[in-house]
């Protein structure tokens, strides 16, 4: 499986006791099954991972995948600081049908390179699905070094490498090195969508998508038709969208700005706060103009 396209970084939805909501859940992903994405990338940063149990991880994933019913690939963060544990959690998402697995880099302390690596080689090398490499430095304070993907690369069961830095040169990078290999680049920074296309990724993990997912989709539908200038036409709309973002604590502005275009995905989980009615107000606004400028939405 070649990891491709515009894959949506789901949000994962909470009802009004902070449960998993499963029937919005369902809701969801075929909303963005129906909108044309190329895959689910579930229990990432903005799927709030890291405040869920491992109970609720696996009762979220087996929901998710058995609605998606292989028409697409579903890709589900296992990542954590415990190897062991990774491996662990891994093992029971592969049992349930995970298409790959995503294993973000440990947090809170930093492994020399020589750790980082026989931490993914350690992983790779137990009979689970096909994993990406998750590299996001602002969250975990740790950046996957291009020497580091060149011997992870090789692996037969590491199949790629989402890159949250929001840096090109660190997607060229992972590029050079990987290129004799069966290796994808994707973007997770929705700003380089384009950009890291243009430069030979494969696509983007892209949170925007669970929201301005036509446009996502037009970004990636025109720059495999050539048609280049109407791709940037499509970037350049999302910023309005990613000013907003930053109104609020990941991911409480992309929750609120799904649940009013009419799919109640709740709230984030403490210690992330509900937001004000002032940025509700402006994220009604920001909707609405895409809306209006923007028929398909």
């Amino acid at each position: 499986m070649k990891p491709e396209g515009i894959i949506t970084a789901m949000v994962t939805p909470l009802d009004r006791t902070n449960s998993i909501d499963l029937v919005v859940t369902k809701q969801l992903v075929n909303h963005l099954i129906d909108k044309n994405v190329n895959g689910l990338f579930i229990l990432g940063t903005n799927g709030e991972f890291h405040v869920l149990s491992d109970l609720e991880k696996l009762r979220f994933a087996e929901t998710v995948i058995n609605e998606t019913n292989g028409r697409l690939p579903v890709f589900i963060g296992t990542g954590g600081n415990s190897t062991d544990h990774v491996v662990s959690l891994s093992k029971e998402m592969t049992a349930l049908g995970a298409d790959a697995l995503s294993v973000i880099t440990p947090y809170f302390v930093q492994p020399t390179e020589t750790e980082l690596m026989n931490h993914y080689f350690t992983i790779a090398d137990a009979n689970i699905a096909p994993i990406m490499l998750y590299n996001i430095p602002k969250n975990t304070g740790i950046s996957i070094s291009s020497n580091t993907v060149r011997k992870l690369a090789g692996h037969q069961n590491i199949i790629g490498i989402k890159d949250s830095s929001g840096k090109i040169d660190n997607l060229k990078e992972y590029l050079a090195v990987s290129k004799e290999q069966n290796f994808s680049v994707l973007s997770g920074s929705d700003s380089l969508i384009l950009d890291a296309l243009k430069i030979g990724a494969t696509g983007a993990i892209a949170a925007t998508s669970n929201v301005l997912t036509e446009i996502d989709v037009a970004i990636y539908q025109y720059w495999l038709e050539g048609k280049v200038e109407k791709a940037q036409i499509m970037q350049n709309s999302i910023e309005e969208f990613r000013r907003i973002l930053t109104l609020g604590t990941i991911p409480s502005v992309l929750k609120a700005a799904i649940s009013y275009q009419g799919i109640n995905v709740g709230d984030p989980r403490l210690p992330v706060l509900p937001l004000s009615d002032e940025v509700l107000s402006e994220i009604a606004q920001t909707m609405d103009y895409y809306k209006e400028n923007f028929s398909f939405i």
